[in-house]
């Protein structure tokens, strides 16, 4: 499904806590910017993401198995930066960005996408696990 882009789009405001855990938990993310920037355009599915399909699309480096790819998703969800698709039958298993992502993607697409710190992969995965709210 097509986005429509209008010219009064909302400019949303975070707290620098909010931002930095989004960023942090992308650039930990299995998926590279490919990913994010045709989810700025269209929501894409699971199908095109997971598995070989991922790799082939350029929007991961490895393959990965539909389960791993679903979680990897739904907690970027939780930290705001996608949410699921909704058609007129309820909720699809494709995924877009919100507007936090859409700040993000393309506040990072000029410059390179950033390689995380063994720091920050074990930060994020602390709170992953806990799904502490910091």
């Amino acid at each position: 499904m097509p986005n429509i882009d209008s010219p009064n789009q909302k400019i949303f405001f975070y707290s620098p806590s909010t931002v930095k855990r989004a960023e942090r938990s992308l650039f930990c993310s299995p998926f590279n910017l490919r990913l994010f920037q045709a989810m700025r355009h269209q929501s894409v599915s699971l199908g095109a993401i997971a598995s070989e399909n991922g790799v082939k699309h350029g929007y991961t480096n490895r393959p990965l198995s539909e389960l791993a790819a679903d979680n990897d998703l739904n907690w970027l969800i939780q930290v705001g930066v996608l949410r699921r698709e909704v058609d007129g039958q309820g909720i699809t298993d494709s995924f877009r960005l919100t507007p936090l992502g859409h700040q993000l993607v393309e506040q990072h697409q000029e410059k390179n996408w950033s390689t995380p710190s063994w720091s920050d992969r074990l930060y994020n995965a602390m709170i992953r696990w806990f799904r502490l709210p910091f």
